[in-house]
C-alpha cells in the first residue's frame, strides 16, 4: 500500500471523537493554517510507494513533527529505511529527509543494499543521504562470520555483528556506492550445504577448456534452465559448448527465430559493482527428469537448478505474487474459425511432471496464468504464479504484523458476545449422529442494546496503536452501519412515552443526526481548502452538513445578518421555502441582471428554495450528502424515511444522484479500483432499501447476496468478519430470511481457520441455514474441519472442551484424531480413538497388525487382554474375530485354564479335554497366520510362536494322572503340529520318545 498525505491519525482520532461526543464544531482560522502548512510540506516531504519499502519515522509521524516543530525535516535524527525481508539501513546523526525521493534512492536487493545508483545525481560525501550508516541486511542461509567480516573489509565496511538465528548482518559504512555480498561470495552464503564432490568438478570443469572461457562467461546457464538438454538431466551449459565447437554457426539464425517466437526469459541481473563469473556445472546423470522451470518456494530468485519444485511446506512466505518467468504466447485467430481457439494449455506440458496447478498449504495457490484479471488479454504461458490469499489484513497494522489485540476483538470478542445472546437450537440428524443448528432470536427492543455493544467492541478496535489511516476510516464506516441499524430497525414504542404518529418523526430525527454525523469530516475538510474570502462557498459547504449554526455564526461574522436570518430558517417550513422560491421565479422572469449578485449567494438562494440540482450545479457531492440536502431541503418536514429513501432511489435510477459507491470508494482509500455503476453499492444503502422495502420478500432476491458480499463494505474481498454479525442480527430481529447466505458464512469460516480458531469456525457453521440441495452440509463442513485441523484444535484443550459443548458428536472427534494418529504412525492413540468413535473393525485390524505384538513383547498382557475384551462385546460387527483379538482372549483364558486357576472361563479337568481345547487353539493360530499373511510384521509372527511355545510349555507339564498313554502321545502330536518353530520343537521330541517306548514296553508286556 502506498503512503499518501491526506488523513493524519490525529485527524482521525478527532473523528472518533465525533461519535461519541456527537459535538459539531468549526474552527475556520485553525482549518484555514492547516491547510495551508499541508500544501507547503507536501513539496518537501519524502516520498516512498513501495508496497515492501517502510521508514522510520513514518510520513504521518513526520507531518505531525513538522507541525508541531517547523523545519524538524532538516534534522531527523536516526532516519530509517527498509524493505521487508531484505533489510535496513538508519542513517546516523541528522539528517534532511526532504524532497528525497526514496524510491529511486535507495534500493534494497537480495544480500545488497544500493544507494543513489545513479551516480549522476549523487551528492558529495556528509550530503543527503551519503553519509555515515549503519547497514542491516538479511540473508538466506547462515554462513561463517569470517566471510562477511572479510566481505566488508573488501568493501570499505566495518563489520558490526551477525544474528544466526534472525540472519542479520550488521556493518557500518562512512559513506555509500553498493554494499552487500558478490555473486561469488552470494553463491559461497546460498550453496553452504553443497555436496563436497560437486564443488570439486565445478572447480575441475573451470580450469579445463580455457579456450572456452571467454564463450562461457557469456552464458548464463539459469536461461538454459528451461532447455530440453536440462529436462533430459544433462548440462545445458557444457551442451551448447559442444554444439559451438561441433557445428558451424549456420543455426545462429535458427536460434534467433526460436527467441524470438519464445519471448524473453527470466533474466537474473547481476549486482551492482560486481563481476559476472559463470561456473560451469558437473555432468550429473539424473534418473528422473526434471521440470522444465523450476525453484525453491523459499527463495525464488536465487534457486539452483535441479531443486525440488515445491518441496517442502513454507509458513514464512510474503504476502505478495511471486512468478517465475517463462515464455508466453499471445493467441492468435484460427484460420478457419477465425475466432480465438479454446485449447488450454496443460502446465504439467509446459513445466514438467512435477508442476501441478493446485492449492497448497497456508492458502498458497499455484497456477498457471493470471487469477480474477478478465480483462487481460488470453495468452499462452509457462509462467508460474505462487501467490498467498491473505485472509489476515483485518488482524494487520501498518506494519503488516499481526496484532493479538486486533484478533480479539475483530473475532473473539464479537463472537463472544453473539454467543451471549439468546439462541434457539434445532436439532438436526446426520447418519445417526445428532447435531444442534443455532438460530439468534431477540426482538427489536434489545437491537439498540445489542448494536452498541458491537459499537463498544469497534471503538475498541480504534484505540489499538498503529492501525493504518485506511482501517481507521473502515472501522469508523462500521460504526456508522451499526448505528443506522439501530435507527432503522429498533422499536421505539418501549423507550419513548410519545405518540404513535411521531414515531416516525423520530426515528427521522435519529436518522439526520447520524448523516450529520457521518459526513461532518468530509464538509470540514473542504472548508479547510478554501480561503477565508470565500464565505459564501463555506456557508454553502456548511448547509450540505447542515451545521446551520455554524452557517448563521460565520454569515452574521461577515456583517451579511440578511442572509444570516435566512440561514437560520434553513430546512423549515415549505411556506418560507415557497417564498424564496417565487422571490427567485420574480427576478428571473423581470429579467433581473444576476451579474449584480455573487454566483454562490444565488446557490444559497437555490438551496433554501428546495432546488438542490440548481444549487448543486457542476459540483460534484457524495452520496451521503446529497441524500442530506433531499431530506433537509427538499422534501417536506413531515416525510418519513422510507418516502426519503424511495424518493433517492428513483432519482439514482433516472440517473440525477450520485451513486452510493462503498466506503472505500467514496473516501479514495484504495486507488486504481475498477468500478462501474450498478456493480455494487455502500451496506448503508442496501440497509436503507431493507427499511423501505419491509414488507417485500427477500427471500429469492439477489440483493441480499450483493448487501452482503465483502466489497460492499470492505476493499478486503476475503473479510467477512464484521458483515457475518450484521446478517445474523438483522435476520434475527426478521427484518429478512434468506437460505442463500452460505457463500459468506464460508468465508467467516475460512478467516477463523486462517487464525487457527477452529472451535468458533464450527459455532459459525452449526449457525447456517439449512440447504435443501445439500441436506449434509453443516455436517460435511464441520467433519472436514476437523479432520483439516486436527493438529490445532487437538493441541488446545479450550477449544476441544468447547466443540464438544456445542453439541458436536464426540465420535467425530475421535475419528478426526484416530486418522492424524495413524498418519503419523502412533498406531496406540489411533487404536484408542477407532475405539472412541466405535470403528470396531479399523480398531480391529490395528490391534492385530500394530498394536498387540508391541504390547505382548512389552509384558503388557493386561493391557492386551483390557483391549482385546472392550472390542469383545462388539464382535459380531468385527469380521474373522475369532481369528483376530479372539485369539488372545482365548490364549489367556486357556493358559489360566492350564494352570487350574479358579478364575477361568474353561473347566477343563482330563488331559484329553486339555489336549482337545489347545489342538483348537492352534488351529486357529494357523489359520490366523494365513489369513493376516504378509500384513503381519514379523514381530507378531514372534508373537504367535510364543503363545503357542507356552501353551505347549503347560500341556507337556501336565502330569495327566488317570490318562492312558495314547492320550500323553496325542498331546505330543498336537504340539508337533502347532505354529513353534522347529528349533524349539527338539525339546519337547526326548519326551515324546520317552513315552513312546514306554508305551511299546507296555503293549510288549
Amino acid at each position: 500500500m502506498s503512503v499518501y498525505l491526506e488523513l493524519p491519525d490525529s485527524y482521525h482520532h478527532h473523528l472518533a471523537s465525533k461519535f461519541k461526543k456527537r459535538k459539531v464544531t468549526l474552527d475556520g482560522d485553525y482549518g484555514s493554517s492547516v491547510c495551508s502548512l499541508t500544501c507547503e510540506m507536501k513539496s518537501s516531504l519524502p516520498t516512498l510507494r513501495a508496497s515492501d519499502y517502510f521508514m522510520e519515522p513514518s510520513l504521518a509521524e513526520l507531518t505531525i513533527r513538522e507541525l508541531r516543530d517547523p523545519g524538524y525535516c532538516t534534522r531527523v535524527q536516526n532516519f530509517t529505511v527498509g524493505r521487508f525481508g531484505y533489510g535496513s539501513v538508519r542513517f546516523i546523526g541528522d539528517t534532511d529527509v526532504r524532497w528525497l525521493d526514496l524510491d529511486q534512492i535507495v534500493k534494497f536487493r537480495r544480500h545488497e543494499i544500493v544507494v543513489y545508483e545513479d551516480e549522476t545525481i549523487k551528492p558529495m560525501v556528509g550530503k543527503g543521504l551519503n553519509k555515515a550508516a549503519e547497514v542491516t541486511l538479511v540473508l538466506q542461509k547462515v554462513s561463517s562470520i569470517e566471510k562477511l567480516k572479510l566481505c566488508a573489509e573488501n568493501q570499505g565496511a566495518e563489520f558490526v555483528s551477525f544474528d544466526p538465528h534472525q540472519k542479520d548482518w550488521k556493518f557500518s559504512v562512512q559513506h555509500f556506492s553498493r554494499f552487500g555480498l558478490s555473486d561469488d561470495e552470494n553463491d559461497d552464503v546460498m550453496m553452504d550445504d553443497a555436496d563436497v564432490d560437486v564443488r570439486e568438478q565445478v572447480t575441475m570443469n573451470d580450469s579445463d577448456g580455457s579456450d572456452l572461457d571467454e564463450d562461457r562467461s557469456l552464458t548464463d546457464s539459469r536461461l538454459l534452465s528451461h532447455s530440453l538438454p536440462s529436462h533430459l538431466g544433462l548440462d545445458p551449459v557444457r551442451m551448447k559448448e559442444m554444439r559451438m565447437v561441433m557445428f558451424s554457426t549456420e543455426e545462429e539464425e535458427d536460434d534467433a527465430e526460436l527467441d524470438n517466437l519464445n519471448g524473453t526469459f527470466s533474466h537474473h541481473r547481476p549486482l551492482l559493482g560486481s563481476k559476472t563469473v559463470q561456473r560451469s556445472s558437473p555432468l550429473a546423470i539424473r534418473k528422473t527428469p526434471l521440470a522444465l522451470l523450476e525453484y525453491n518456494p523459499g527463495g525464488f530468485a536465487s534457486s539452483p537448478n535441479g531443486s525440488i519444485l515445491l518441496a517442502q511446506q513454507n509458513k514464512g512466505l510474503p504476502l505478495t505474487v511471486t512468478k517465475v518467468q517463462g515464455f508466453k504466447l499471445e493467441i492468435k485467430e484460427t484460420p478457419v474459425t477465425k475466432s480465438f481457439s479454446h485449447n488450454i494449455v496443460d502446465a504439467g506440458l509446459l513445466m514438467g511432471r512435477s508442476f501441478g496447478i493446485a492449492w497448497g498449504p497456508n492458502n498458497l495457490l499455484i497456477h498457471c496464468g493470471s487469477v480474477g484479471d478478465s480483462n487481460k488479454n488470453p495468452e499462452l504461458s509457462s509462467t508460474i504464479s505462487l501467490e498467498k490469499v491473505a485472509t489476515d489484513n483485518v488482524v494487520r497494522d501498518e506494519n503488516n504484523k499481526i496484532r493479538e489485540e486486533l484478533i480479539d476483538l475483530c473475532f473473539d470478542s464479537p463472537l463472544k458476545f453473539h454467543k451471549e445472546i439468546n439462541h434457539e437450537t434445532k436439532e438436526m440428524i446426520f447418519d445417526s449422529y445428532k447435531l444442534k443448528a443455532r438460530n439468534l432470536v431477540f426482538n427489536r427492543s434489545e437491537l439498540s442494546h445489542v448494536c452498541r455493544k458491537y459499537i463498544g467492541i469497534t471503538e475498541r478496535q480504534l484505540e489499538v496503536q498503529g492501525l493504518s489511516s485506511s482501517a481507521r476510516v473502515m472501522l469508523m464506516h462500521q460504526v456508522f452501519v451499526w448505528e443506522l441499524i439501530k435507527v432503522l430497525f429498533s422499536s421505539k414504542e418501549s423507550s419513548l412515552d410519545a405518540d404513535v404518529a411521531a414515531l416516525p418523526l423520530i426515528r427521522r430525527a435519529e436518522f439526520s443526526v447520524l448523516l450529520q454525523e457521518s459526513v461532518c469530516h468530509r464538509v470540514q475538510d473542504e472548508i479547510s481548502s478554501l480561503n477565508d474570502s470565500k464565505d459564501l462557498q463555506q456557508l454553502f459547504l456548511l448547509l450540505t452538513g447542515r451545521q446551520i449554526d455554524s452557517a448563521v455564526e460565520l454569515s452574521a461574522s461577515r456583517g451579511d445578518v440578511r442572509l444570516a436570518c435566512l440561514l437560520s430558517q434553513a430546512g423549515g417550513s415549505t411556506v418560507n421555502r415557497m417564498d424564496i422560491d417565487r422571490q427567485l421565479d420574480l427576478w428571473k422572469n423581470n429579467s433581473l441582471d444576476f451579474s449584480f449578485i455573487e454566483k454562490d449567494r444565488i446557490r444559497l438562494f437555490e438551496l433554501l428554495a428546495g432546488n438542490i440540482h440548481g444549487a448543486l450545479g457542476e459540483m460534484n457531492i457524495d452520496w451521503k450528502r446529497f441524500l442530506g440536502l433531499l431530506m433537509w431541503y427538499h422534501l417536506p418536514p413531515a416525510s418519513d424515511l422510507t418516502s426519503i429513501f424511495q424518493t433517492y432511489q428513483r432519482l439514482l435510477e433516472g440517473g440525477r444522484a450520485p451513486y452510493p459507491v462503498p466506503v472505500y470508494i467514496d473516501e479514495e482509500l484504495v486507488k486504481d479500483v475498477s468500478w462501474t455503476p450498478g456493480n455494487r453499492f455502500d451496506i448503508a444503502y442496501y440497509l436503507m432499501i431493507l427499511h423501505s422495502n419491509e414488507e417485500r420478500d427477500f427471500t429469492k432476491s439477489s440483493i441480499l447476496k450483493t448487501m452482503f458480499s465483502a466489497f460492499a463494505s470492505t476493499h478486503d474481498p476475503l473479510d467477512h468478519h464484521m458483515i457475518w454479525h450484521q446478517r445474523a442480527v438483522l435476520e434475527a430481529v426478521g427484518t429478512f430470511s434468506s437460505d442463500d447466505l452460505h457463500v459468506l458464512d464460508m468465508g467467516f469460516v475460512s478467516q477463523l481457520l486462517t487464525l487457527g480458531h477452529c472451535h468458533w469456525a464450527i459455532y459459525v457453521v452449526l449457525h447456517m441455514s439449512r440447504c435443501d440441495d445439500y441436506p449434509n452440509l453443516q455436517a460435511s463442513v464441520i467433519r472436514e474441519i476437523l479432520f483439516q485441523y486436527c493438529e490445532t484444535w487437538s493441541a488446545q484443550e479450550n477449544q476441544r472442551k468447547f466443540i464438544v459443548e456445542l453439541g458436536v458428536p464426540s465420535a467425530w472427534l475421535h475419528e478426526a484424531l484416530a486418522v492424524y494418529h495413524a498418519y503419523y504412525g502412533n498406531s496406540f492413540k489411533a487404536l484408542e480413538h477407532y475405539l472412541g468413535c466405535a470403528f470396531w473393525q479399523k480398531a480391529h485390524s490395528t490391534f492385530i497388525i500394530s498394536v498387540a505384538h508391541s504390547l505382548f513383547m512389552s509384558g503388557k498382557q493386561s493391557e492386551i487382554l483390557r483391549l482385546a475384551t472392550s472390542m469383545e462385546d462388539h464382535k459380531s460387527e468385527i469380521e474373522n474375530w475369532d481369528l483376530g483379538a479372539g485369539i488372545f482372549v482365548t490364549f489367556y483364558s486357556l493358559k489360566s485354564s492350564l494352570n487350574e486357576d479358579e478364575d477361568t472361563m474353561f473347566e477343563l479337568v482330563s488331559l484329553q479335554d486339555k489336549n482337545d481345547e489347545c489342538r483348537k487353539f492352534f488351529s486357529r493360530l494357523k489359520g490366523s497366520l494365513a489369513f493376516w499373511d504378509n500384513r503381519l510384521p514379523i514381530d507378531a509372527r514372534t508373537v504367535y510362536a510364543k503363545m503357542a511355545e507356552e501353551i505347549s510349555d503347560l500341556l507337556v507339564a501336565d502330569s495327566g494322572e488317570g490318562s492312558s498313554t495314547e492320550v500323553k502321545l496325542e498331546c505330543f502330536n498336537t504340539i508337533f503340529d502347532s505354529p513353534v518353530p522347529q528349533d524349539l520343537l527338539s525339546s519337547h521330541l526326548q519326551s515324546a520318545v520317552s513315552h513312546f517306548t514306554l508305551h511299546l514296553t507296555e503293549a510288549a508286556s
